[in-house]
């Protein structure tokens, strides 16, 4: 039996001209607005929040840490895919219709699939590198000096590449008979020999044992900053050790909410692939369901930047000094355009600008600051 060739959109059919599922996609007129639209909000705010973190982090390149330079390879990973984002929309507004050939497609995919895994195996770090700084920084901590983790980093985007870079020898698009050209669609996919067991053993190396360190990593950090707290008045006092576990504990949540459904999505479904062959009905779920948590994986992207938010003393800095250089300009042109304007106004104007220019100047004072305090909480 040929494997079913289904795409959003398009009536089902088998290579062998046999009749197939005709209800794969009866959400296609929901898809074509909603998903578009959720993607043009995941690439404005993942552009912006991750450049503004690729701000933040420029300058203390001189001055790089194992947690800056872990934090510099995720948020490179996230611009590349907020990039890639464009072509991706276009697709989804024409109704899973992709114009712009095979080359294009492909560099989509890996934009998606290095994303992914790249951004996993980065928080997997991590998650390490603040084990280590905690609870055995004698024993592993030469394992933190910028020139080890320079070389892990090497090794990670090289694992990444390794597990995404076979893509390039498959067909990602496909023409279907009513002219509309698919790219990157599960159906696809299934022309792979032994696919269920690839996608079973890629789920197990690529978030089974990511989720595992993170969780565990983070668990007894929780517990090792809780007990210190506990030991100490004046630690508990402050309230930094509550902080940090919040933060903690935030991080684990945007790590299993996005990345969990996608990934147990593939799994229920490949293991039901392995012991019978699956319904229309089976089918036209997943599907659906596939479209739903890849969205989901894809916040991750611009939830990052809301983390380095409340991580990272730098990063807010900065925000909140750009939000009021912004508002402080707005206000002052406002005053000085006014038509109603008085020479009392005037007076009024030069002293907004006066404001406005030792808030500037105070701002600069700070940005050694800042620069300092790219460290987390």
């Amino acid at each position: 039996m040929q494997p079913l060739r289904t795409f959003p959109g398009k009536t089902s059919t088998l290579s062998s001209n046999d009749s197939g599922c005709g209800t794969l996609y009866d959400h296609r007129a929901y898809a074509r607005v909603l998903m578009p639209l959720f993607y043009c909000v995941v690439f404005l705010v993942g552009l912006s929040g991750n450049f503004l973190a690729l701000y933040v982090i420029r300058p203390n390149l001189k001055k790089m840490n194992s947690t800056t330079l872990y934090s510099l390879n995720l948020v490179i990973s996230d611009i590349l895919f907020t990039l890639s984002l464009p072509v991706r929309i276009v697709y989804y507004a024409m109704g899973f219709h992709w114009p712009l050939g095979e080359t294009v497609c492909k560099i989509s995919g890996l934009a998606f699939y290095i994303n992914t895994y790249a951004g996993v195996n980065f928080m997997t770090c991590l998650s390490i590198d603040r084990f280590i700084a905690v609870v055995l920084p004698l024993r592993f901590g030469k394992l933190r000096k910028v020139r080890y983790v320079r070389y892990i980093c090497v090794f990670v985007w090289m694992l990444v590449l390794g597990q995404t870079l076979p893509m390039l020898s498959m067909n990602m698009t496909n023409e279907e008979p009513d002219g509309y050209v698919t790219c990157m669609e599960y159906p696809n996919f299934e022309k792979v020999d032994h696919i269920a067991t690839v996608l079973i053993g890629a789920v197990f190396l690529g978030y089974g044992i990511p989720v595992f360190i993170i969780l565990v990593c983070y668990s007894i950090l929780c517990y090792k900053l809780h007990f210190t707290a506990k030991s100490n008045h004046l630690t508990e006092k402050s309230g930094r050790s509550r902080k940090a576990i919040g933060v903690i504990v935030c991080v684990s949540l945007v790590f299993v909410l996005c990345y969990s459904p996608y990934h147990i999505d593939i799994l229920q479904y490949m293991i039901r692939k392995l012991t019978s062959t699956p319904s229309c009905a089976e089918l036209t779920a997943f599907q659906i369901s596939l479209h739903i948590t890849v969205c989901l994986m894809n916040l991750n992207a611009c939830l990052d930047p809301f983390i380095y938010f409340f991580a990272c003393k730098g990063y807010k800095h900065t925000l909140f000094k750009l939000l009021k250089l912004h508002a402080s300009v707005s206000f002052s042109s406002a005053v000085r355009t006014s038509p109603e304007g008085s020479s009392r106004d005037v007076v009024d104007g030069n002293k907004i600008q006066l404001n406005s220019s030792t808030m500037c100047s105070a701002s600069e004072r700070l940005t050694p600051g800042d620069r300092r305090s790219t460290k987390y909480d």
